[in-house]
């Protein structure tokens, strides 16, 4: 078995309001099942992270990757599943119909789209890693305002 940390990519998706989405992930996920997450996953075999991504974004909105407004950071965690990934996030905007995203089926069962001042919501049912993804969603808003979008 490989020793090296599995990869993932992250999209804070912003929309026209400043607000950045987020999911709820089903009860039945084996990692952090009923926690809120932003869009992304493990890069597939031969992947790179730009190309893990769009196909990210795609699977778990419907929605098309239109550009990356920069990196919000690198995290390296371990699951409880106890291998460690590191995870590259990106704040980014879409095209697609902001107001009906397409779930992935059986992956995750709501959405929020969610104002700075919102982010309390993320730390429901967070046991593991506890915090990191209102981290990640206080850095994705850090470099929203930095960049004045």
């Amino acid at each position: 078995m490989s020793t090296e940390p599995l990869r993932c990519a992250g999209a804070l998706i912003v929309d026209r309001d400043g607000r950045i989405f987020f999911q709820r992930r089903s009860p039945h996920r084996r990692l952090f099942p009923n926690c809120w997450d932003i869009v992304g996953g493990h890069l597939d075999p031969g992947e790179n992270i730009d190309q893990a991504l769009r196909r990210e974004i795609t699977e778990e909105t419907g929605w098309v990757l239109s550009h990356v407004l920069g990196q919000v950071g690198e995290y390296r965690y371990v699951g409880d599943d106890d291998l460690t990934r590191i995870e590259y996030d990106f704040l980014v905007r879409v095209d697609g119909d902001l107001d009906r995203p397409r779930l992935e089926a059986g992956k995750h069962t709501e959405y929020r789209w969610l104002a700075e001042d919102d982010v309390a919501l993320l730390d429901e049912h967070r046991d593991v890693n506890d915090g990191l993804i209102r981290r990640i969603a206080d850095e994705g808003f850090a470099l929203l305002r930095s960049i004045g979008q």
